[in-house]
């Protein structure tokens, strides 16, 4: 069982920037597999938001953050980030970090990730 927990959520004002952190309890695991970011507003379905491969090379965007979000990682430090920019009302959500165990490409479906954080909230106001 790999537990990942997530850091950096808050109160920002639209335009500002925010920085998420995400902890991985297993170093040896996780730096085999892609990780990512999901997000999910009240009433909606959970979102996907960013992947990056096992190895830090590949990236994938959701199309709503795109140019405005980077995904990094350190695999010597089990960790994941999501750096945001640009902050926008629509950007609110509990922001959700998840590994997946079956690969190592940065797959943007929920299906391929097993491990989920409990989620940060980040609320961004107008």
């Amino acid at each position: 069982q790999v537990r990942l927990v997530e850091s950096g959520g808050g109160l920002v004002q639209a335009g500002d920037s925010l920085r998420l952190s995400c902890a991985a309890s297993d170093r040896t695991f996780v730096d085999s597999y892609a990780m990512g970011w999901f997000r999910q507003a009240p009433g909606k379905e959970r979102e996907f938001v960013a992947a990056i491969s096992w190895d830090g090379v590949d990236t994938n965007y959701g199309d709503s953050v795109k140019g405005r979000f980077a995904i990094s990682r350190d695999n010597a430090e089990a960790t994941v980030t999501l750096q945001m920019y640009n902050l926008k009302p629509e950007d609110t959500a509990v922001y959700y970090c998840a590994s997946s165990a079956i690969t190592g490409t940065a797959t943007r479906s929920r299906a391929w990730y097993k491990y989920w954080g409990q989620g940060t909230q980040v609320s961004v106001s107008s």
